[in-house]
């Protein structure tokens, strides 16, 4: 699967839980142009996601702590530009048990559904609401 197919079914997946979704978001801010990979909207609430596929091969877990806090940071950011609360969250194709890092929500893709399903006690859980 190409990282491109993994967005869209990650899009996917949240489109079926009644979400508005936008791919590759790209914005522009005093630091320069950014994008996002998928950002999803219901109810006002915003959720700015990056999607990994990352494999067997990769050092996932250092790789998905330091893609987590430099999203944390580009949704900081977009916040600023839409002047809306964004809750970034990571979707990697493999579960490495993170659940939370600097700021951003680590949901693996086996997890998404009940994430969904569930995504107000999560957010209440962890702060963002």
């Amino acid at each position: 699967m190409l990282w491109q197919e993994f967005e869209e079914l990650v899009s996917n997946v949240f489109e079926l839980h009644g979400f508005e979704v936008k791919r590759r978001v790209v914005f522009k801010d005093e630091k320069g142009k950014n994008e996002i990979d998928v950002v999803a909207e219901r109810s006002g609430l915003i959720l700015a996601i990056d999607a990994k596929r990352y494999t067997e091969g990769w050092y996932r877990l250092s790789a998905i702590k330091r893609e987590a806090k430099k999203h944390a940071e580009r949704c900081s950011r977009y916040s600023k530009v839409v002047e809306k609360e964004v809750i970034p969250i990571v979707v990697p194709l493999i579960d490495d048990g993170i659940i939370e890092y600097c700021g951003s929500l680590i949901v693996p893709f086996r997890a998404i559904n009940d994430f969904l399903c569930n995504i107000e006690l999560y957010l209440v859980e962890f702060g963002f609401i």
